[in-house]
């Protein structure tokens, strides 16, 4: 029984490490697709600057839409943007928690929105239901929080 037990041991810190490397990969991801919305922002930004100088309210047929819109649109884009850097920085979080075996209701409130994400966000957020699911995780985990 010593053997299965050293086995499962050994099987549940590999499965953690690499949940571990998957969560920074994904924090890494995300962080990278928020600059897209950075660029959209300055895109709406610009778009308001363009439709002030035209300088007309009214909107007519072939006319550009008024002014305000380009501000929606940023303010949009910037609170995705500010969405993304806050998932990457709660995936980082999780990656370091992992790895240090601590806060697992954490780890899994994490993978329950990382699940959102689709595909490779939502296979993450399963396998992290999976690993941290088994007992023998939940007994590595109380374990270091009882140190």
């Amino acid at each position: 029984m010593l053997d299965e037990d050293i086995r499962q041991t050994i099987i549940d810190e590999e499965h953690l490490k690499l949940l571990s490397i998957g969560y920074m990969v994904s924090a890494g991801m995300s962080a990278f697709c928020s600059i897209f919305g950075v660029l959209y922002g300055f895109m709406g930004v610009m778009m308001g600057t363009v439709f002030n100088a035209k300088g007309e309210t009214t909107v007519r047929a072939g006319q550009a839409p008024p002014a305000f819109i380009g501000r929606v649109f940023a303010i949009i884009e910037f609170a995705i943007f500010l969405l993304l850097i806050t998932l990457a920085v709660l995936k980082l979080l999780t990656a370091l928690r992992i790895k240090h075996r601590r806060s697992r209701i954490f780890c899994m409130v994490v993978a329950g929105i990382s699940c959102f994400g689709i595909p490779y966000s939502t296979l993450l957020g399963i396998f992290t239901f999976i690993v941290l699911g088994r007992d023998s995780v939940r007994r590595l985990f109380e374990s270091r929080a009882a140190i």
